[in-house]
């Protein structure tokens, strides 16, 4: 038995899947599907449902590949009355599908399960992340430490890559012991496109980390991609609060805010 669209929709919302869903919003005249006809698209063109077939759906199909890269919405407009003039269809009636891209949550890792590390987890859950926790001692890394993580990583940094997706829009905090942890795991997360990458620690600290990642041959743009010492600066001091901090920082870049006080002039 084939599952509803409906079912599927709630399926991708557990396991943090992708898709694309389309509706006939508007129909006017003679249509194949009428409003309220949907078709699911998932990332590797399989559909579930129908918004018309032929040329229609070959051309909304098109819409919703590009709305999975994008991640935005769009409302389409066709005609079925001549194709010679680039309609889809000679049914003799107009359609408008509104294509709209169903994508997870943005994903969190936090690199290093200690205090700040339950914090951020902590804060970031609350915040609607999907959230990662990784570290090479295993103690720290299960959902006894912390239980706001989704899943668990006790790999090296290096190693993370490699055992999950990193994307656009993901975020990565190291929260770590120090820069002989950062050192040989920065590089390879430097390799993904990953849209936030902080380091916690002291301006000391990131001087000796950015001069020996150079000594390694990380290209100083690439060393421009990392924001350390992490987050803005409130004053913080507990673990909750860096927490903020750090969480602040992640908001404003994903959403390209300046950070200065709302009350300042634009």
């Amino acid at each position: 038995m084939t599952k509803s669209i409906f079912r599927t929709l709630a399926e991708l919302e557990e396991t943090g899947g992708s898709a694309v869903l389309c509706t006939v919003v508007a129909s006017r005249g003679s249509t194949p599907r009428h409003t309220g006809s949907k078709m699911l698209v998932f990332p590797d063109g399989k559909i579930l449902g129908s918004v018309g077939g032929g040329e229609l759906e070959n051309r909304v199909l098109q819409a919703a590949r590009q709305a999975l890269e994008t991640g935005q919405p769009q409302r389409l407009e066709y005609s079925l009355m001549d194709p010679a003039r680039g309609d889809v269809g000679v049914c003799g009636g107009q359609v408008e599908v509104f294509v709209e891209p169903i994508l997870p949550a943005d994903l969190l890792v936090v690199i290093g399960g200690g205090h700040v590390g339950q914090a951020v987890a902590h804060l970031a859950k609350w915040l609607g992340f999907r959230v990662a926790v990784s570290d090479d001692r295993p103690e720290f890394c299960t959902p006894e430490s912390n239980p706001d993580a989704a899943f668990f990583l006790p790999v090296p940094m290096s190693e993370i890559p490699s055992h999950m997706e990193i994307t656009s829009r993901t975020a990565i905090i190291l929260a770590t012991r120090g820069v002989s942890v950062d050192v040989p795991g920065l590089p390879a997360l430097l390799d993904t496109p990953a849209g936030y990458i902080g380091v916690i620690g002291s301006r000391k600290r990131w001087t000796e980390t950015y001069k020996q990642l150079q000594e390694a041959g990380i290209s100083k743009a690439q060393l421009e991609r990392i924001h350390s010492p992490i987050g803005l600066g409130i004053g913080a001091e507990t673990p909750e609060e860096i927490a903020v901090s750090i969480l602040a920082e992640v908001l404003m870049v994903r959403g390209g805010g300046s950070g200065r006080p709302m009350k300042e002039p634009r």
